[in-house]
């Protein structure tokens, strides 16, 4: 070959490197992981498969779920912070026990300091778009399909979204955010009561938004006191009288 020649480029195709993954592409797939993750072991942990008080292994959630630990440990934090999961110091994390009476007791006396009254304000401040939020609200509620968190899943978060639209629609933004720490929604299913009760549960709810749009304070109140007590006395106690 003549030295005074150079090698001609090879064609951009022969040479071009494969298309990185956008950055919001990847994050957007590492954030459907680690949701996945995190409903998984949910699920576990509600169901009891992961009995209450037990280690959990993250390690071997890792394994079983077939990733690495990141998801698994971003998970616990989740839980950790919805009280579904305990960290110990150089242990790792345990599930939470359920409520003992006293702290099922003690949940209920703040509920019915706190919703009733907020209720009542509901009623009072009550507009347009209050009564839009609650009525739409109302129409995602559907019974459970099965006793399981996975029939009765949906149940619950209506559950929740409910009695905190309805602690915001009070005007009141710290009562909304000290119901909303409790995740009581989540501790209360997880006892395994008598889970036949959704269609009972969704009547109150009904209860409970007409007053509210009908802008009446003292029936809003009386309607969420009523459910408060059904939920605690008939419905939720019995599974510490066994």
């Amino acid at each position: 070959m003549d030295p005074t020649v150079r090698p001609t480029a090879a064609p951009l195709a022969q040479t071009r490197e494969p298309v990185a993954e956008a950055p919001d592409r990847r994050l957007l797939r590492r954030q459907m992981l680690a949701d996945d993750v995190y409903e998984a072991i949910k699920t576990m942990l509600m169901d009891h498969a992961i009995r209450p008080g037990a280690r959990i292994s993250i390690d071997g959630l890792a394994r079983d779920f077939q990733v690495s630990s990141t998801p698994v440990r971003e998970a616990l934090a989740r839980l950790e912070s919805e009280g579904l999961a305990d960290k110990e110091p150089l242990k790792g994390y345990r599930a939470t026990p359920l409520l003992s009476l006293a702290e099922f007791d003690d949940l209920y006396r703040f509920r019915l300091l706190l919703e009733p009254w907020a209720a009542r304000r509901a009623a009072e401040l009550i507009d347009d778009a209050g009564r839009e939020q609650l009525t739409a609200e109302l129409a995602t509620a559907v019974e459970p399909t099965a006793v399981d968190y996975a029939g009765y899943k949906s149940l619950t978060a209506h559950d929740n979204r409910f009695h905190t639209l309805i602690t915001g629609l009070s005007g009141s933004e710290q009562v909304r955010l000290a119901f909303q720490r409790t995740h009581c929604h989540l501790h209360i299913f997880r006892l395994h009561y008598d889970r036949d009760t959704g269609p009972e549960v969704l009547v109150e709810h009904r209860q409970i938004v007409e007053a509210i749009i009908d802008g009446n304070p003292t029936a809003a109140e009386a309607a969420m006191t009523k459910h408060l007590d059904n939920s605690m006395s008939v419905r939720l106690r019995k599974v510490y009288e066994q």
